[in-house]
């Protein structure tokens, strides 16, 4: 290939390597340079880059049926809404093609749900630092924004005229916050004591990126509805509404009856065998402590903030240069990294990144952090 032909120049902009191949933790451009991929488009793959089982799925459904259309159903749809159901304790399903549609479906449900119980209910709870994209026909629906882990000021709001909270309990735009575990117990008792539906955000920390199936599971609730992203579907696009108890047997009439395509819930079925497999929630906590104490020696080092996340799914605050400075200068270490806010990276590998790809990225980060460093002082 000629020298060039692996960058692109897209709305004017230049922008990053074209990739052409990609295995595991590991991608590959088109003039053949490795690149150590520790951010798995935003951790949606959640099983690295083309694994075998994923492939393998695939390309047998494919020779059967690709898509007899949305509004018809395969047999995919029906064992990946069962299957999903069975382990996560849920009692319907159902598929969308990205978070933002699964978000704004959970929310249409559990305002259709209060209507039949609270006919007085008109307000919608969501938590500073979430980014959801609404519904457009919320109606006369008032929408109340209230601080992160701050369980005062959402009891002030989480009344009878409440329909529903929303809450991502990892907070991934706001550099990887966790909620604290008084914090979502005390959200899931509101909720309870005045009638409201708890709606969970999993798009992002769900399908085991935490070291559970799902976050609610390290928190000891149970939400309502709850919403799971493309790590679903091993970064295709396909995500997922549940729905539990008194919203299930209401949602009856409410919720699609197939809207994913056959490849795609072959894809999710083929994604969850993997994920509950017996070892491997096992194998992903004992790389992300083997991950977690090297970046906290590493922040350490260099003077930066203290870790934030849980499993496979980390936020490093940083001190001085901001994220994106970090961010380039790992990419010319053939690193790559994400970025939760201006001052902190976001880390989501693979859940089958091995000890070695974790030592090798604490390497390529310590280099990319140097650069970065002087780089700011230079500046300053």
């Amino acid at each position: 290939m000629r020298e060039g032909m692996g960058r692109l120049h897209l709305m004017g902009e230049r922008a990053a390597s074209l990739f052409v191949r990609g295995q595991g933790s590991w991608l590959w451009d088109s003039e053949g340079r490795a690149y150590l991929d520790f951010d798995q488009g935003q951790g949606g793959n959640s099983l690295g880059h083309s694994p075998t089982l994923l492939l393998d799925a695939l390309r047998r459904q494919a020779e059967l049926l690709i898509s007899p259309g949305q509004e018809q159903c395969t047999r995919g749809q029906l064992k990946l809404a069962a299957r999903l159901c069975q382990a996560t304790g849920s009692e319907r399903a159902a598929f969308c093609s990205d978070a933002a549609q699964a978000n704004a479906l959970a929310v249409r449900l559990a305002l259709l749900a209060a209507a039949e119980q609270k006919p007085a209910a008109d307000t919608l709870v969501l938590l500073d630092g979430s980014h959801l994209a609404l519904p457009l026909h919320l109606g006369a629906t008032r929408v109340i924004r209230v601080p992160f882990n701050d369980l005062e000021a959402l009891a002030a709001v989480v009344d009878l005229r409440c329909a529903a909270v929303l809450i991502e309990p990892v907070q991934l735009s706001a550099g990887v916050v966790p909620a604290t575990l008084e914090y979502l117990q005390g959200a899931q008792r509101l909720c309870r004591e005045q009638g409201a539906v708890l709606i969970l955000d999993e798009t992002g920390s769900g399908m085991g990126r935490c070291g559970a199936l799902l976050a609610e599971e390290l928190y000891g609730v149970r939400a309502d509805l709850l919403t799971l992203g493309c790590a679903l579907g091993g970064g295709l696009p396909l995500a997922a509404v549940l729905a539990r108890g008194r919203i299930a047997d209401e949602a009856g009439d409410w919720l699609p009856a197939c809207s994913a395509e056959a490849l795609l819930t072959v894809a999710g079925v083929a994604v969850l065998s993997a994920v509950l497999d017996g070892s491997f929630f096992g194998q992903i906590r004992e790389v992300a402590e083997h991950l977690r104490e090297g970046l906290a020696q590493l922040s350490r080092r260099h003077g930066h903030g203290s870790l934030r996340g849980h499993g496979l799914l980390l936020g490093l605050p940083l001190i001085g240069p901001s994220a994106l400075a970090v961010q380039r200068a790992a990419r010319e270490q053939g690193l790559l990294l994400g970025i939760a806010r201006r001052d902190c990276l976001r880390l989501s590998p693979a859940l089958t990144v091995s000890h070695g790809n974790v030592e090798e990225m604490l390497r390529r980060l310590g280099r990319a952090l140097q650069r970065a460093e002087r780089q700011c002082e230079e500046v300053a």
